[in-house]
């Protein structure tokens, strides 16, 4: 089940923070709760990519991208995700969660996010994210001007496109 009272809490508790850039990094912090274990009693994968969600939420609030997309009727899906997964976190661990905007394509926003346990990274994440409407999806380039930033994206870094070239040659629909 989807972490509804963690997700509200870490909204009230952006909502107190200070706005951010576009750009700029929220960090947020986790406990890793007997529930979000799978059988070998370390922080299961799926709970994971849902804890990362509830870093983007409260980057969305604190840059002003919510308000955008709100104010524009249009949503914010993940259309593609490659996680590196490279410490066991297991229970009560403390986390903090690092969340920001790389930049966009022509269809896609690119977001980098980290787990870190202290000072060393557990995971990280690049969550390719679709603006989408009835109509289908909006160039990112619009929500960069509806919040008064260049529609222009910065460099991606060479390790992200590289990501979306590989990206375009996966077969879809796959093979079964």
């Amino acid at each position: 089940m989807y972490p509804f009272l963690r997700m509200l809490k870490e909204m009230a508790r952006a909502r107190r923070m200070a706005p951010l850039g576009l750009f700029d990094a929220h960090v947020g912090h986790h406990i890793c709760w007997p529930w979000d274990l799978d059988p070998w009693a370390e922080l299961n994968n799926g709970r994971t990519l849902t804890i990362y969600d509830l870093g983007r939420l409260p980057l969305g609030l604190r840059t002003g991208i919510q308000k955008h997309l709100m104010a524009n009727r249009w949503g914010l899906t993940v259309a593609g995700s490659t996680v590196r997964y490279r410490r066991r976190v297991t229970v009560f661990s403390r986390l903090s969660g690092h969340s920001r905007c790389l930049g966009w394509d022509e269809r896609f926003l690119y977001i980098e996010q980290s787990m870190w346990r202290g000072e060393e990274c557990t995971s990280h994440v690049l969550i390719r994210s679709a603006i989408v409407t009835k109509a289908g999806i909006v160039p990112p380039a619009r929500l960069a001007e509806a919040a008064g930033v260049s529609p222009e994206s910065p460099t991606l870094p060479d390790w992200v496109t590289a990501w979306i070239k590989a990206e375009a040659l996966r077969p879809w629909p796959p093979s079964r």
